[in-house]
């Protein structure tokens, strides 16, 4: 264990997988927050700590099974020329998962039907855990399959694992409060979902998107996104001091 730590490309291997993590995660955060939307707000938090939680034990138990992990990508049955893994399987459901309840959110969301309903709270925790563990098995599974590659030891395989659900546990509440607060980014994050998932489908059959467009993608939207909330938080402000009578003391900021 001391050759281990004492050596620097354990700890280079820490620090690229701990980042490699943390950015396959965004798209956990993103479904993480919008599924723990659907609770109540006394229960949100809640809702994402054990999502979270639910992450970390499913990465770590998959780790643990390093030997069963290497045999996912063994043909499982022939379909003509196409050879059928259990990991293009669960990648295919997957994705189909994500662009199924993607639709569905957007359909919720553009139709008004929460309101109608009485606003937040319309689901139940129990069946917002089951599809957080879903949607958990899916993603970890892509991130362990990439662990598993990257770092010759499991200990340090777990530590970054550890680490970036830890910085997720940390983020998810900002990012979920901010999500749910801004009704386009809320439209943008489940876009990002329905992206996801089609990526997920086209690796199942092996179709390859790099990461790296995906990344791009995302980011741009995310970029243009801020610029418009940054020009309609000045137009309200604008339209804020011009609503106000002539000469009247600028409110304390």
């Amino acid at each position: 264990m001391l050759d281990i730590l004492a050596d620097p490309q354990t700890w280079a291997s820490l620090l690229t997988l701990t980042v490699l993590e943390i950015v396959l995660g965004i798209d956990n955060i993103i479904f993480i927050s919008i599924m723990a939307g659907r609770l109540p707000p006394e229960r949100q938090a809640r809702g994402r700590q054990v999502g979270l939680a639910l992450a970390l034990v499913t990465r770590l138990g998959l780790l643990a099974s390093i030997a069963w992990i290497s045999t996912l990508t063994n043909p499982l049955f022939t379909i003509g020329e196409f050879d059928v893994s259990i990991r293009d399987l669960v990648l295919i459901v997957g994705g189909l998962f994500l662009l199924a309840k993607g639709t569905t959110e957007i359909h919720h969301n553009l139709e008004g039907e929460d309101e109608e309903a009485g606003g937040n709270g319309t689901a139940t925790f129990t069946s917002v855990v089951i599809q957080i563990m879903m949607l958990d098995i899916v993603f970890s599974l892509d991130s362990v399959i990439t662990a598993v590659g990257m770092a010759q030891h499991l200990e340090v395989m777990m530590a970054a694992v550890i680490i970036a659900v830890g910085v997720m546990l940390f983020a998810s509440g900002p990012v979920s409060r901010f999500v749910n607060t801004h009704p386009t980014v809320k439209m943008l994050a489940l876009s990002f979902l329905l992206l996801v998932g089609v990526a997920l489908i086209a690796d199942g059959l092996h179709f390859h998107i790099p990461k790296g467009y995906l990344y791009f993608a995302i980011a741009f939207s995310i970029l243009v996104e801020s610029l418009n909330l940054l020009a309609n938080r000045r137009r309200r402000r604008k339209r804020g001091l011009a609503g106000r009578p002539a000469g009247s003391a600028r409110p304390a900021e």
